[in-house]
């Protein structure tokens, strides 16, 4: 990326069911969802969206292997998206296991995200 025009920020939770990529997808959602950027196209080459770069580094505490990198890339909707996995995020207990929530130990998931926007 040559240019980073902005940093978003956020964080996804999967309480029950120790899904990392639905945390994940959390993550993405949460730090792009609550922002607008009307003059984005202007900063753009071309002024077009999709000359944007978007990569988005997410800090994931376990099953890193079972991250489907796809459905984290369709949470963006404008760019050419990279996605970068470091160890991070938190694994703690939620105080219970449910069966019908699909549990194989009490544990959640919490996964930081940060998404760099640039050209």
């Amino acid at each position: 990326m040559e240019q980073i025009l902005f940093i978003q920020t956020g964080s996804g939770i999967d309480v029950h069911g120790q899904n990392i990529t639905k945390a994940s997808v959390r993550a993405v959602e949460n730090a792009i969802y609550a922002n607008s950027m009307p003059g984005i196209e202007k900063s753009l080459p071309d002024g077009n969206l999709n000359n944007m770069q978007v990569n988005v580094r997410l800090a994931v505490p376990l099953d890193r292997d079972k991250l489907d990198t796809q459905q984290v890339i369709n949470a963006i909707p404008y760019g050419s998206v990279t996605i970068d996995i470091t160890d991070g995020g938190m694994a703690t207990s939620s105080g219970i296991m449910l069966d019908e929530k699909e549990d194989e130990n009490d544990l959640m998931y919490i996964v930081n995200a940060a998404i760099e926007v640039g050209y």
